[in-house]
């Protein structure tokens, strides 16, 4: 494990399982404990495709950064439970292709925090804040991120699997609201979440949420796409994250995966 933050460090409990480091080492990354591995391995056991999907939300939430950095021309990125740091971060994609880029990562895991100078790496012409902050607060989360980012210019908001961990549909449509109602004409919304549609995986998420102490619902894909209302989705709209602009050597796989995700412009 990475150097840690003393306090943080006090509140991690290896032995209980963690969303985060499961989602961590089906990413291939190297912060989890063996109560996470135990938890991700029956979880893939009844759910194979589970590690897949990890992989292909990492590469849609890559390939969105870099359409918005090159084609749209965002500079601003507001990340909101962005988890373990692992490969091709959001500042990193986007700083690559456009070094002034400000991003402002959010999470209230101590986990996450104990992990927060692997995040704060910028280049020199931009700038990378962590923020800890509660999803559910939104209007902490816009306030601390006001003190890195203009809101009189367009961000990007990246909410990346992170909706499912609200039960209430109606309360994660109110928070969605909150945040972009402060962000400007010409901001985005960058959303991929799971859908309910594949029986294995409503079994599978069952047995995960039976050990994990923040349980993820999976939702019928009408209520992920009402999360994009009122909002322009860029083409190909809303779709499995396998359909979203694939790379070249991507574009044969268009099988249907249990993952809504699309990009999606404020009027």
């Amino acid at each position: 494990m990475a150097n840690t933050d003393p306090q943080a460090a006090r509140e991690i409990n290896p032995e209980v399982p963690h969303s985060a480091r499961v989602w961590n080492y089906w990413l291939g990354g190297k912060d989890h404990y063996p109560a996470d591995r135990a938890v991700g391995d029956q979880v893939k056991q009844v759910f194979p495709d589970i590690v897949e999907i990890a992989r292909l939300q990492r590469a849609f939430l890559g390939r969105a950064i870099t359409y918005l950095v090159e084609e749209a021309g965002i500079r601003q990125f507001l990340d909101v439970g962005t988890g373990l740091p692992t490969a091709d971060n959001t500042h990193e994609v986007a700083q690559r292709a456009a070094p002034e880029a400000r991003v402002v990562y959010v999470d209230n895991d101590p986990l996450v925090l104990a992990h927060a100078r692997a995040l704060l790496t910028s280049t020199p012409e931009g700038v990378t804040e962590y923020v800890d902050a509660d999803f559910r607060e939104p209007e902490r989360v816009l306030a601390q991120a006001r003190r890195t980012l203009d809101f009189d210019q367009p961000v990007a908001l990246i909410l990346m699997g992170i909706v499912g961990h609200l039960p209430d549909y109606e309360t994660a449509r109110g928070i969605i609201t909150a945040l972009l109602a402060e962000l400007p004409s010409g901001s985005y919304l960058v959303l991929a979440d799971g859908t309910d549609t594949a029986p294995s995986s409503v079994e599978a998420h069952r047995q995960y949420n039976e050990n994990a102490p923040l349980p993820y619902n999976l939702r019928p894909p009408k209520e992920i796409r009402s999360f994009f209302d009122g909002l322009e989705p860029v083409e190909p709209g809303i779709v499995a994250c396998t359909l979203w602009r694939p790379a070249p050597v991507d574009v044969g796989d268009h099988r249907e995966i249990a993952e809504l995700c699309a990009v999606a412009r404020k009027r």
